[in-house]
């Protein structure tokens, strides 16, 4: 039996991001050859039946559709419609967060001295669970997450002792069952009305709180630029501070600083890695399309 036939009777599960990852990183460095959907397959060692499966189930589009949503041209083609969409509802008075992000997340921020003295003392519990992009560690209280960050395959990345460096004062426990809850929550893919009013509890500065909750306007699947970014904070001449405190969001994927990309319409840089990056932004794209679909059926 060759290894396409053993790993075609393997159900998918918690390793589908790990191959899923290694197809991003053989699709980007490979765009301009088009791969087939059978020369993926013979990357992953995967039958084509298979690898059009996985996808599938992880995304709910092809492997070709996803190459698409990996080209330049369709990451710039996101930001106008993005910017354009932003600036309608800003036009028409809709400024407020939880109109334009999809999950309506609220946030409840204050100086990083307000939050150390609020935190102390406070229950904070905390965990790692799986997630469509790999393992990911949650910190919470009763106001709302504090952290979500992707640990990769290692669990020491979420060592109470770190957290109690970040938490001084705080009561750690540690929930596995709560923190592998929450995360299914929030990586619902589409987001539905049943998963909305999630609550951040973050502490950062005045231009750090205000790109952050810039950032929960950006709707589910879309993309912006580092420039349109600062226009969205009012501070058009500072994409580059803009960038600083994109890069200090302590909420992975709720706080969506993986929509901003360069202006070039390439991907850059990303506390997670790049290639996650990439799978986040394609995933939630192709659950948009998917719940417009739903909506229009309806």
């Amino acid at each position: 039996m060759d290894m396409a036939s053993r790993n075609d009777s393997a159900p998918l599960g918690g390793d589908d991001y790990t191959r899923i990852a290694q197809a991003i990183g053989f699709l980007r460095d490979r765009q301009a050859q088009q791969p087939s959907l059978g020369d993926l397959a013979r990357h992953l060692g995967l039958s084509e039946a298979y690898t059009q499966r996985l996808f599938s189930r992880w995304a709910g589009i092809s492997p070709k559709r996803f190459l698409q949503f990996l080209s330049v041209e369709s990451a710039k083609r996101r930001m106008r419609e993005t910017g354009d969409l932003l600036g309608v509802a800003l036009g028409a008075g809709l400024s407020g967060p939880g109109r334009l992000h999809d999950l309506f997340v609220n946030m409840e921020a204050m100086t990083p001295g307000e939050f150390r003295r609020a935190a102390a003392g406070v229950k904070l519990y905390h965990g790692c669970a799986e997630t469509p992009f790999g393992a990911a560690q949650v910190v919470y209280s009763g106001r709302g997450i504090c952290r979500l960050a992707f640990v990769g395959e290692s669990a020491a990345a979420a060592s109470s002792a770190e957290l109690a460096e970040s938490w001084p004062g705080a009561r750690l426990q540690h929930d596995a069952a709560g923190s592998a809850a929450l995360l299914a929550r929030v990586f619902t893919h589409p987001p539905t009305a049943a998963d909305r009013g999630l609550s951040l509890w973050v502490g950062g500065s005045n231009f750090q709180i205000q790109v952050w909750r810039a950032l929960l306007r950006v709707p589910f699947g879309g993309l912006l630029s580092y420039r349109q970014l600062a226009h969205l904070v009012g501070r058009p001449a500072a994409a580059r501070a803009v960038g600083s405190a994109v890069a200090r969001n302590p909420i992975a994927y709720l706080i969506p600083c993986h929509r901003v990309l360069r202006e070039t319409g390439d991907f850059g840089s990303y506390h997670w890695g790049e290639d996650r990056k990439r799978a986040i932004c394609v995933w939630e794209a192709a659950g948009g399309i998917a719940a417009a679909g739903d909506r229009a059926g309806r």
